[in-house]
């Protein structure tokens, strides 16, 4: 028998031409070229790639040719990222980072390591009662790998070059401003340069726009509060700075496509909300 919080699907890439979203985490691993759609930022991929994605992200996967994917599901109530995260350097690295690339291309030895892993997964008898600790080691395995070769990429291929200092800078000061500042031209004004200056780089850089980063940072922040705590929503709202429930909801639903109590009721709450009360 399955598991509901935890299985790997083979599908075809016409199964994802449409936009795809649920309350899961996802590996995905493919061969070919192409482009992926997260949240209607575009990523170009060719070769063998593996791609990561959090809950309710919208994804397009979409080729010329049809390609074989095979995709790892996860819910949170099976394995818990932030809970992991010593153990397996994977939040913020291969999930729920703004800042860099979802995906990446894979040595055809690696990536056939994650092939048999997979392999390896759907090999395992759900119904013996250690099956959920090993499905937990090979998924473990899988993204202990994935981090390391991503960490070997980021120094080649870093979005932010020493040389363009306003980039640094601008990822600051949204790290620090997020909450209370959502329109572009203030971040332009702290780093003196017009907001069509700041949209050109950050554009050619990241592949989205300033205006786009802050709304994906500060829905970012929503989730993890909605899933990470058992603050009520109307808390939450306060704490984003929104002036009540209903236009955070509203916000909300239009970039993530569901209600945040909605989002709440799919995801869970975490076990990482009641480890440091």
């Amino acid at each position: 028998m399955k598991s509901p919080f935890f299985s790997i699907q083979k599908k075809s890439s016409e199964y994802f031409k449409d936009t795809f979203s649920d309350s899961t985490y996802h590996i995905f691993l493919f061969n070919g070229s192409g482009k992926i759609i997260v949240d209607l930022i575009e990523y170009h991929f060719t070769g063998k790639t593996v791609f990561f994605s959090s809950p309710f992200q919208n994804i397009q996967i979409l080729s010329e040719d049809q390609i074989k994917i095979e995709v790892l599901n996860f819910h949170g109530d099976f394995y818990c990222i932030e809970y992991h995260k010593k153990e397996v350097a994977c939040n913020g690295l291969l999930f729920n980072n703004i800042y860099l690339f979802p995906h990446f291309s894979l040595t055809d030895e690696v990536y056939q390591e994650i092939s048999d892993y997979f392999s390896k997964i759907q090999e395992v008898d759900h119904t013996e009662d250690l099956s959920g600790s090993v499905l937990q080691s090979y998924l473990q395995l899988i993204l202990a790998i994935s981090s390391m070769e991503k960490n070997k990429l980021l120094p080649y291929k870093e979005i932010i070059k020493d040389d363009l200092n306003e980039l640094r800078s601008f990822q600051d000061l949204v790290e620090e401003h997020f909450l209370l500042e959502k329109n572009v031209s203030f971040y332009a004004d702290l780093l003196h340069i017009t907001s069509n200056t700041l949209s050109k780089k950050i554009k050619s850089k990241f592949n989205k726009t300033p205006s786009q980063i802050i709304q994906e940072r500060v829905i970012l922040e929503a989730k993890k509060q909605i899933h990470l705590t058992r603050k009520s929503i109307k808390e939450i709202a306060v704490e984003l700075n929104f002036n009540d429930e209903f236009h955070f909801s509203k916000y909300f639903k239009k970039y993530v496509g569901i209600s945040p109590s909605q989002f709440r009721k799919e995801t869970g709450i975490s076990i990482v909300a009641d480890l440091y009360k």
